[in-house]
């Protein structure tokens, strides 16, 4: 079968092929190539193509499961993508004692604080209450709650510094 005989033949069901690819494969680009690849697997198979009662049909099986190889490879390709990119969200046992070991300093160091302070801090900065529920709770103005809080964050700060800069030369 010569190049000619052969492109007279598949040519009329050409677009059909295309647009079966275009639907499987949605993207303009991805069915030109489809039908490119086919038209080359057909080329290739050209002195089978007599022995088909219906070339039509022959050709759009081919161009269906070309598609659908197509989409089975850029699903398997995309699975390896994302299971490679793929990060836990659980926090490694690592970072996790670190975050309680720090927890528990901050919970020995509030426990070091006066009373109050410790009761104004837990109420605003772990309870999230406003300032004028905290001066119901205990009693008083609220600049002076501002400054208890102040001084408690203040001491927090200071002993978690201090503890971080343990053994570290400042010059």
């Amino acid at each position: 079968m010569t190049q000619q005989d052969f492109l007279s033949k598949i040519n009329p069901t050409r677009d059909k092929m295309y647009r079966l690819a275009l639907r499987l494969l949605i993207s303009k680009e991805a069915a030109e190539d489809a039908t490119q690849e086919v038209m080359m697997k057909l080329w290739d198979r050209r002195q089978k193509i007599k022995e088909y009662a219906n070339l039509e049909a022959y050709a759009m099986t081919v161009t269906k499961n070309y598609c659908l190889d197509q989409l089975k490879l850029k699903y398997n390709n995309n699975l390896r993508i994302v299971h490679q990119n793929y990060e836990s969200n659980s926090i490694s046992l690592q970072k996790e004692m670190e975050v309680r070991d720090e927890l528990s300093w901050v919970d020995r160091i509030i426990r070091d604080l006066p009373e109050q302070q410790q009761i104004i801090f837990q109420l605003r900065d772990v309870e999230q209450y406003e300032f004028e529920e905290i001066s119901e709770i205990v009693g008083m103005e609220c600049t002076a709650i501002r400054v208890a809080l102040s001084r408690a964050r203040k001491k927090i700060r200071e002993s978690l510094t201090k503890k971080h800069d343990y053994g570290v030369k400042r010059s």
